[in-house]
C-alpha cells in the first residue's frame, strides 16, 4: 500500500518573542500561513515492525535524526502499532531556511499514517503528538493560518488572509534555530503588534496586514547575516508591500497583491540570491 501526502511550507506573518519559560523554551506569539511550496512525502507499508527514510537531499538525514522518522516512531508508540513503514521524501523546500520543511513532513507523516492504519485520530490529537518531535509540526497538521503559542506548540486558527503573492528568498546559508534564540536579548527587540495583525486578516485588508507584519528574530539574525537583512532592504526597495524574515531565517518573504510585480521583484533578486520563488498562499477557506 502507498500514500502520499502534501507538505506545505509555512511562513510568518508575525514572530514575537515575549520571555524566557522556566523549561529553557522561549515564550512565542507567531502568526503562521501556508504556501504552496511543498514537499511531497510517500508513504510504503512494508513488512517487519520498522522505520525507513529515504530523502532526496543530501543535507536531511536518513535515520532517526530525521522528524518524519521521530513522527512515524511516535505515532507508532502512541497508537501500539506494529507495522512498518518506509517514507520517502521529495524536497521541494529548502532546508534550514525558516520555512518549516522538516515539520511538514513530519505533519505529513502523521497524517498519512493516521490514514493508512485507519487510526481516525482527530487533527487535534495529531497536533497533540506533534508538539512533542518539534514547535512548529502542530501548525503544519493544519496548514491554514494560526496563532502559535507557548514555544509553538498551542494552535488557534485564524482568519485566512487576503489573497496575495509571496516572494520568498532564501541565501545560500542555513541559520541555527537555536543558536538565534541563545542571542536574543528582550529588551532590545522589535514586538510586532500581533492583534493588530489578526484583525487586518479578520476584515481581509492587505495593506494594514502589511503595515503591522513583523518578526522579533530579525535583529539577531541580521547582526550574524547581514546579507539576510540586505535581502530585505532590496524587496522593500523593489516596491514588495510587506517585507520580513520567516522563522529564525534566512528565508525572506515579501507580500505583494499582482502577480506582474511579484515577477519584477523575482527577476531583480535572481542574480543577488540562490533561491528565489514565486508562491500562493494556501489557506483559500
Amino acid at each position: 500500500m502507498v500514500l502520499f501526502e502534501r507538505a506545505p511550507a509555512k511562513i510568518n506573518l508575525s514572530l514575537d518573542v515575549l520571555g524566557k519559560r522556566d523549561d529553557g523554551y522561549h515564550e512565542v506569539e507567531m502568526i503562521m500561513t501556508a504556501v504552496d511550496l511543498a514537499d511531497r512525502v510517500e508513504l510504503y507499508s512494508v513488512y517487519g515492525d520498522m522505520i525507513e527514510v529515504s530523502a532526496d537531499n543530501q543535507y536531511v538525514p536518513n535515520d532517526e535524526r530525521n522528524l518524519a522518522y521521530k513522527a512515524a516512531l511516535a505515532f507508532k508508540n502512541k497508537y501500539q502499532i506494529n507495522y512498518g513503514v518506509r517514507i520517502e521524501i521529495e524536497k521541494n523546500i529548502p532546508v534550514s531556511a525558516g520555512l518549516g520543511g522538516g515539520s511538514s513532513d513530519a505533519a505529513a507523516v502523521l497524517r498519512g499514517l493516521n490514514r493508512m492504519w485507519s487510526v481516525g485520530a482527530s487533527l487535534e490529537e495529531l497536533a497533540e503528538l506533534g508538539a512533542g518531535i518539534g514547535s512548529d509540526v502542530p501548525f503544519c497538521i493544519y496548514s491554514t493560518t494560526a496563532l502559535g503559542t507557548g514555544h509553538g506548540e498551542k494552535i488557534r486558527e485564524l482568519a485566512a488572509p487576503p489573497p496575495c503573492f509571496v516572494i520568498l528568498a532564501k541565501p545560500n546559508i542555513g541559520i541555527s534555530t537555536r543558536s538565534i534564540f541563545q542571542k536574543i536579548n528582550i529588551e532590545e527587540i522589535m514586538h510586532p503588534d500581533t492583534n493588530e495583525i489578526i484583525r487586518a486578516l479578520e476584515e481581509k485588508n492587505f495593506s494594514n496586514l502589511c503595515a503591522n507584519i513583523g518578526n522579533a528574530l530579525e535583529t539577531v539574525t541580521f547582526s550574524l547575516c547581514p546579507n539576510v537583512q540586505h535581502i530585505k532592504e532590496r524587496m522593500v526597495q523593489a516596491g514588495a508591500s510587506g517585507v520580513l524574515m520567516s522563522g529564525s531565517g534566512p528565508t525572506v518573504a515579501g507580500l505583494v497583491e499582482h502577480y506582474s510585480k511579484a515577477k519584477r521583484i523575482y527577476n531583480g533578486l535572481r542574480g543577488f540570491c540562490d533561491e528565489v520563488y514565486i508562491v500562493q498562499l494556501l489557506d483559500r477557506r
